[in-house]
């Protein structure tokens, strides 16, 4: 057996410092930034699908948190955020302090070392306290504060988290304002030109109150992604709606079908017309895991074949939805034996692996243990391309892993 490849994971996450805000933006805006408090729990909820914590007053009952404060949002840190060096059965909703994580989460040397101890060579992170494509600044009412904290954050992601200190090892993720397809694009080519090949976007804008990829509102920022080779990148949870069946349903339903919204959002993709129109775009779905994709192209591509008259794309969809999918569109994985046994229908070259560090779902310390177990039957060049080779194509990434930027 071939020894395993060393991992470029596509979907981990950085938990923010404390001081990303308050070092970037000039002092007049630090009592109005992102900022942390330390306060206690009152209380906090998860059913449902929605997220519903309640700071207490200093000198309240409560356990003691930290708490991102921005306008009138309020959030801690929880043991969500950052679950690895826990045990499962010890990975409760509870909010915590940074003392209390592991440090890997948001301190630059010990997660390359906890990437040492993983087998992961470079990681792709997405962001926090801004959630997973920076609804958290789309939805604050300054938004000319909130380009202003978009913006440190990408240059704190490039200049620090990816900076000399990461030796390449992580590579960048950036934010755009959704609120403006304009400014996303000038964010984009902000960006590219220091290097970044990979930006935040929402699964299912609508569900944000943005418009969907089926207008032509999002044609800016689309352009822009495909003349500078920036892949899309969006995760789970990013429209801010779990998948859920009820407003009582425990976390545990939500958990399991969480791929739900990348199935709804990459039909949406497919039948948009937009790779015909931009046939250099790329996007990737992080933590949605593939198993569900074949059935997908095989649906689509029967609607399109027999329904496209009055199914409203006939003129907008050149090619197969298939076809599509093979030119455009990968997933992510870190656990689908399922997905791996069906590989032949998904193509061995849209599949990319992740490890979902410091996640409670993360096979850290694990992964390679993980991949070897799910991935001995595939022959050693088809788990060279998904452990590796796909990233590197994809990222821009030097021929050992790298990212070539490096702060």
């Amino acid at each position: 057996m071939e020894p395993f490849p060393e991992i470029i994971s596509v979907d981990d996450h950085t938990v923010e410092p404390p001081d990303v805000w308050r070092d970037r933006l000039p002092s007049a805006y630090h009592d109005t930034a992102p900022r942390i408090v330390r306060a206690p729990l009152k209380e906090m909820t998860f059913v449902g699908g929605k997220f519903a914590p309640r700071m207490g007053a200093p000198g309240d009952d409560g356990p003691i948190a930290d708490w991102w404060v921005y306008e009138d949002l309020h959030r801690p840190l929880t043991r969500l955020d950052t679950a690895v060096g826990y045990s499962r059965d010890e990975v409760r909703l509870e909010a915590i302090t940074y003392e209390q994580m592991r440090p890997g989460s948001h301190s630059v040397p010990e997660r390359l070392a906890d990437m040492d101890v993983n087998h992961v060579q470079s990681a792709l992170c997405f962001p926090t306290f801004p959630r997973f494509c920076g609804q958290t600044f789309t939805e604050a009412k300054d938004h000319d504060l909130a380009l202003l904290c978009l913006r440190a954050y990408n240059d704190w992601m490039v200049e620090e988290w990816c900076g000399p200190q990461a030796h390449g090892r992580l590579i960048p993720l950036t934010l755009i304002p959704l609120w403006d397809a304009e400014l996303a694009a000038a964010e984009v080519r902000r960006n590219a030109e220091r290097g970044v090949r990979a930006v935040c976007f929402s699964e299912i804008p609508p569900h944000l109150g943005l418009p969907s990829i089926h207008t032509d509102a999002w044609d800016p920022f689309l352009r822009a992604c495909a003349e500078t080779g920036t892949v899309i990148a969006m995760h789970i949870g990013s429209s801010s709606r779990m998948p859920s069946t009820s407003a009582d349903a425990p976390p545990a339903v939500g958990s399991t079908i969480t791929f739900a919204n990348c199935c709804f959002s990459m039909v949406d993709w497919l039948m948009s017309g937009k790779f015909d129109r931009f046939p250099e775009l790329k996007i990737m779905y992080a933590e949605g895991q593939i198993g569900w994709i074949p059935y997908i192209l095989e649906r689509a591509d029967v609607v399109w074949e027999e329904n496209r008259g009055w199914g409203g794309v006939a003129d907008k969809v050149l090619r197969p939805p298939s076809e599509l999918f093979a030119d455009h569109v990968y997933g992510c994985f870190f656990d689908d034996a399922h997905g791996l046994r069906n590989l032949d229908a998904i193509g061995v070259g849209n599949v990319l692996y992740e490890t979902d560090y410091p996640h409670s779902d993360s096979t850290w310390p694990k992964s390679r243990e993980v991949g070897e177990a799910q991935m001995a039957h595939l022959p050693a060049n088809a788990v060279e391309r998904i452990v590796r080779g796909n990233a590197i194509e994809l990222l821009g990434l030097t021929p050992e892993g790298l990212w070539p930027g490096r702060g």
